[in-house]
């Protein structure tokens, strides 16, 4: 009986270990684009792909698209923060003067055209800066597109003046500034609201990327596209991918390393890279449409530039009179960049 009793036990320890080795976590992250659109299809699918092979199965990560689990895009980070969601993507600058500090890196022509470059240093940025601002959040990458460009209907832009009046669509405070310098009417708005803008003619255009046109329809919805010259980004925008910190708490610690080891800067890296093969395809479906694929002059960009310089020099003035070490966050986003090129 005493033999009966100290196997059964045995046996009940074993299947307990083992129940408890074959843990399983499912992660519900959301975003609010296209499942095809880049990000979705280079970066988040095979990112919980790898989470799910390197976890040996023991977790599954589900993706969301155009915010399915509930909820708005520039409301994102508290729906992670709170525990609605698992996780997901997150525009910080969808929620202007939240997180004031992450604005330098969407400054003009801040960022080289690499997406994946720019992410680099956006990650070093980031672990600088902004780790304090996303401390109610599990951080895993931080990362910017590729280039933005403009896009509308009717002709290319192709001087300064031609902004003159037009009703851009723009993504962040930063764009939306320097829309207004340009002489445009800029009009902030989260991306899923930019076809239907463009559709009932609330907007003329915006500025987007290559990646996010053909999701979005811009060969439909407008006729031209228009790039500035040179290596720099006319603008570029600030992203996270991050997880709700007491789901990530509660997780196993050698789970909590699968995590860790697909975060960082590695992860920041693959997440613009995805941009970058997106850009190249997104342009080819502009381009195979028909459209007017415009690059501005040196000449005209140089203008541009100078004007992007005068909403730094007063980002800068803004960011210091809130108490923020304006200068140094331009320099130090400058510097990142610049060790990537």
């Amino acid at each position: 009986m005493t033999f009966l009793k100290t196997t059964t036990f045995a046996l009940f320890t074993m299947a307990s270990a083992s129940t408890a080795l074959a843990q399983e976590v499912t992660l519900r992250f959301q975003h609010f684009v296209s499942p095809k659109s880049a990000n979705p299809t280079y970066f988040m699918q095979p990112w919980a792909e790898k989470i799910e092979k390197d976890s040996g199965g023991r977790i599954k990560v589900e993706l969301y698209p155009f915010m399915q689990l509930g909820g708005k895009a520039p409301n994102q980070y508290d729906l992670i923060r709170d525990g609605a969601v698992d996780g997901g993507w997150v525009i910080p600058g969808y929620q202007p003067g939240r997180f004031p500090e992450a604005e330098a890196m969407e400054l003009p022509f801040m960022t080289t055209k690499s997406g994946e470059a720019a992410s680099v240093a956006a990650w070093k940025f980031t672990q600088k800066y902004l780790m304090d601002d996303f401390k109610d959040v599990q951080v895993i990458a931080a990362h910017m597109h590729g280039p933005g460009l403009v896009h509308k209907k009717g002709p290319s832009v192709k001087s300064v003046e031609d902004f003159e009046g037009l009703k851009l669509r723009g993504p962040s405070r930063a764009a939306t500034l320097l829309l207004d310098k340009l002489g445009a009417t800029p009009i902030g708005m989260p991306v899923p609201a930019f076809p239907e803008a463009l559709s009932k003619g609330v907007v003329d255009g915006g500025v987007i990327t290559w990646e996010m046109s053909p999701s979005l329809k811009l060969d439909e919805l407008t006729d031209s596209h228009t790039d500035v010259a040179g290596d720099k980004a006319l603008y570029n925008l600030y992203f996270i991918w991050a997880m709700n910190k007491a789901k990530y708490d509660s997780m196993p610690a050698d789970l909590q390393a699968v995590i860790d080891a697909n975060s960082g800067e590695f992860a920041s890296a693959w997440a613009g890279r995805a941009h970058d093969e997106g850009d190249v395809v997104g342009k080819q479906v502009m381009t195979a449409d028909g459209n007017e694929i415009g690059v501005l002059s040196a000449d005209e960009t140089a203008r541009i530039m100078a004007l992007g310089e005068e909403v730094t020099a007063e980002w800068i003035a803004e960011a210091t009179d809130k108490g923020l070490a304006g200068a140094a966050l331009v320099e130090d986003a400058k510097a990142f960049v610049a060790e990537g090129q």
